[in-house]
């Protein structure tokens, strides 16, 4: 199975903006610790979202024949 680094990344970051918005949304009604929650797992998402970033961009990198460092 083709593994499309683009496409894993901005599932990511889809993922996060949704538990960006619920956690701001907990925090106006005062929902404190799952607002801190979301923002953990938003947090979580967002990196794994750089993560896939950086792969992707190695991969195209090492494709053009660029240093491998």
């Amino acid at each position: 199975m083709k593994h499309d680094h683009h496409e894993q990344a901005s599932k990511h970051y889809t993922e996060a903006a949704k538990h960006h918005a619920q956690a701001h949304k907990n925090h106006q009604e005062g929902k404190d610790d799952e607002a801190a929650q979301d923002a953990h797992m938003a947090q979580g998402h967002s990196a794994q979202g750089d993560e896939h970033a950086k792969d992707a961009a190695k991969k195209h990198s090492s494709n053009r024949g660029g240093s491998k460092k």
